[in-house]
């Protein structure tokens, strides 16, 4: 009998436990697992988004973010069409805004109009960010951070060159730029250049230039069809031009224009470029003047935006829940001030936290202070050929063409790609 006693108990035993692992199992299939690739660089920005992501994890029973560095964006690219086309797509993917226009045409992605009209969070967004959020009257993706683009300049260099206020119009800069240039040891060379120009013909050259098309309020899409040729454009490309022929810009290496090395070491005293840069955590004499206008004042945005990827309506509202969380005041604070991206929520930007920051990083406010003049590069279907059809002009503007001759040349090859129904 007491056998049967002991057998009759580890039974009960294992049947409760089988029932608690059925339990677990039940209530695992209520929470909904999302995945989310992203590039986000360097890692020490990975680990402040990890560290946000395991927050939301934490205080959402229902729903679970799975995030995954997936590599460089531009490496990303075949991975991410073919996971398109093969319906393995992410739930969430990070990516430059300037792909929305193939998502569009792919159909890969969901709309977010609707939820975004009925979300508080929309009033809360820098308006300026919409720019890369929207097409054809439809909102695609929100944004992760912001940036634009400014001038770095040696405060030092400066005031060696007796400069004392700083340039506001193109002319200024121009002018500048040559007190700038100087020959140190006497070899009627220049030892040390006004600015580092961006040289090639790739995205970096075409996003650093779009500023001075802006300010000539210049655009690269007329009727939703490219043109680059206008009064705007050549003028823009004119600018940098003249800029080259006054011998005080320095040429970076081909397609390496993001380097700082040249600042740093003092071989150049301005240089193009954003937030996110090194220079920002050097110890280098430096400040940050915004872009000197044309017509009027003007820079890029430089976003990192967020799409829900086409799955099913549960994991599509499980998605737009954790945007909203990452458009929201808290989590754009932390991740400003740990990353060195601009805020995309006005109250993050206008948070004490946030204000205490930019005490410490007076730069910052520069690019903070240039969001309500930031404009958009297009994100139509066809904007990598757009930008490098743009880009090679430009290069072969910096190289000695005639700014109109070359727009004319690359604007030639849009539209014969578009007769052939290749653009």
């Amino acid at each position: 009998m007491l056998w049967r006693s002991l057998f009759i108990i580890l039974l009960c035993i294992f049947l409760l436990a089988l029932g608690g692992c059925q339990t677990v199992k039940q209530a695992d299939n209520q929470i909904v697992h999302l995945t989310l690739w992203h590039g986000i660089n360097p890692p020490s920005n990975r680990d402040i988004f990890q560290k946000l992501v395991d927050k939301f994890n934490q205080t959402h029973s229902d729903i679970q973010i799975d995030s995954i560095y997936a590599g460089q964006l531009d490496q990303q690219i075949p991975k991410v069409l073919t996971a398109v086309i093969g319906n393995a797509q992410p739930d969430i993917l990070f990516f430059n805004p300037q792909i929305t226009g193939q998502f569009v045409e792919l159909g890969a992605i969901y709309p977010l109009e609707d939820w975004l009209n009925k979300s508080p969070i929309k009033s809360e967004i820098i308006q300026n960010c919409f720019g890369e959020m929207s097409l054809n009257g439809h909102i695609w993706s929100v944004p992760l951070f912001a940036g634009n683009v400014g001038i770095f300049y040696r405060r030092d260099l400066f005031k060696a060159a007796g400069i004392t206020e700083l340039p506001k119009t193109w002319e200024e800069l121009r002018e500048v730029a040559k007190k700038l240039t100087v020959d140190l040891n006497g070899d009627k060379r220049p030892d040390r250049y006004g600015m580092l120009m961006p040289l090639g013909k790739g995205e970096w050259t075409v996003f650093t230039w779009f500023p001075f098309l802006l300010s000539s309020g210049g655009t690269l899409v007329e009727n939703n069809h490219p043109n680059l040729v206008s009064p705007s454009a050549i003028a823009a490309l004119q600018f940098w031009q003249n800029l080259i022929k006054d011998g005080s810009t320095k040429f970076s290496a081909p397609e390496r224009g993001y380097e700082e090395d040249d600042f740093i070491a003092g071989r150049v005293a301005m240089q193009l470029t954003g937030p996110w840069t090194f220079i920002m955590q050097s110890k280098v004499d430096f400040d940050v003047l915004p872009i000197p206008a044309n017509r009027q004042p003007a820079t890029v945005l430089a976003s990192g935006n967020l799409f829900v990827m086409k799955t099913t309506p549960k994991r599509q509202q499980a998605s737009l829940k954790f945007l909203e969380y990452v458009l929201s005041e808290e989590f754009q604070t932390e991740w400003s001030i740990g990353s060195g991206f601009l805020p995309v929520n006005i109250k993050s930007a206008q948070s004490q936290a946030y204000q205490e920051f930019i005490q410490k990083k007076p730069a910052m406010k520069v690019f903070l202070e240039q969001m309500s003049v930031s404009g958009s590069r297009p994100i139509i279907s066809g904007y990598s050929r757009v930008s490098e059809s743009l880009g090679r002009a430009i290069e072969a503007t910096m190289l000695g063409t005639p700014p109109e001759t070359a727009l004319k040349k690359f604007q030639a090859y849009l539209d014969l790609m578009r007769s052939g129904n290749s653009y």
